[in-house]
């Protein structure tokens, strides 16, 4: 029985001496950090294992956190390097020590492990309150639903986070604390899903006013664009176009000064069963959406372009939008009927 208990004891003595131990001093003038990699995971990658807070005057444990996936580095002296920052990918520390509500102390970030977009770093945030370590459920889900920690303008006194899905849709907010509280004041998106055409939609909030606007551009360098024919209107000098998008579709839009569609078609894709019509001398291009009927058209004469514009018609009544014939490139003959999926010839 005795050497049972011995051996009992030998083996808890291996296992403590094994677990990869850390103190950690410097991140904070308040607090010591300590971290305890689980056995076996030394080597690991992401490595389990506990994150503990004391206080440096009373050595009071303050919190503690495990975790299936901590990453960290250290330094030349081989301590735990703490509060780097490097946003939004690249190296963050599990601890950061940072004024993150602006009352003028410092708070503390602690990685739980990597829960934020693309496998990244997430963090649980406590802030510091009558030196005591309050859990922020409003502050952490700004260090989960993001890409990494969020970043602290001292300045202007508010908060940014950023994330994305793929290659082609972002979304950047801006927070000001109100109340203790982060509360979103700018939250802008880039959605280039739908290339060539990209959307900004931009939310800003006045108090609890909220306001949204959407702003629709497109890159015409796009390979998969081929631009048949343009003009600048004479009036407002917004600029029509008629493109053909990978080879098969025809679209056109107007688009206003700053280069911003004001309007298109087809809205999305020729998936929507809608179409144009062109005559027999390629002089008009016509379609129509529930609201109006549109009439570009390209006159021709002997001696070069006559007039060109589009045609409108709202409600039985037509508007005459005329183009600037010196703004004119290519022309409506330019265009391949055989090769589009939705032109007809009339």
């Amino acid at each position: 029985m005795k050497l049972k208990t011995l051996l009992v004891l030998l083996v808890l003595s291996v296992s403590a001496i094994a677990q990869e131990e850390y103190t950690i001093r410097d991140f904070s003038t308040k607090y010591i950090g300590k971290l305890t990699i689980d056995q076996g995971q030394e080597d690991h990658v992401f490595k389990k294992g506990t994150i503990a807070i004391y206080s440096k005057s009373s050595n009071k444990k303050m919190v503690e956190i495990k975790s299936e996936e901590l990453i960290f580095d250290v330094d030349d002296n081989k301590e735990v390097k703490t509060n780097v920052l490097e946003l939004p990918y690249e190296e963050q520390s599990i601890l950061i020590s940072q004024d993150f509500n602006f009352d003028g102390t410092p708070d503390i970030a602690i990685m739980d492990g990597q829960h934020s977009c693309y496998h990244g770093p997430s963090f649980q945030i406590y802030l510091d309150k009558n030196n005591e370590l309050v859990h922020s459920k409003e502050f952490t889900r700004l260090g989960q639903e993001y890409c990494g920690l969020f970043k602290i303008d001292e300045k202007n006194k508010t908060i940014h986070t950023m994330t994305k899905s793929g290659c082609c849709w972002h979304q950047f907010s801006t927070f000001k604390v109100r109340e203790g509280i982060p509360k979103p004041i700018l939250v802008i998106e880039e959605d280039a899903m739908n290339l060539p055409y990209l959307t900004t939609t931009t939310r800003t909030w006045d108090g609890d006013t909220e306001t949204k606007t959407i702003e629709k551009y497109i890159d015409l360098e796009e390979e998969e664009t081929v631009k048949i024919f343009s003009f600048e209107l004479q009036k407002n000098r917004k600029k029509v176009i008629v493109f053909t998008l990978y080879g098969t579709e025809l679209n056109y839009i107007l688009l206003t000064n700053d280069k911003v569609i004001e309007f298109n078609y087809p809205v999305s894709s020729i998936s929507e069963n809608v179409g144009f019509l062109i005559n027999k001398t390629k002089e008009e291009l016509t379609f129509k959406n529930k609201d109006a009927t549109y009439q570009v058209y390209d006159k021709q004469s002997k001696n070069g372009i006559k007039e060109v514009g589009v045609l409108v018609t709202v409600k039985g009544k037509t508007y005459d939008l005329k183009g600037d014939i010196k703004t004119v490139k290519g022309t409506l003959k330019n265009i391949d009927v055989a090769t589009l999926n939705n032109l007809t010839i009339e």
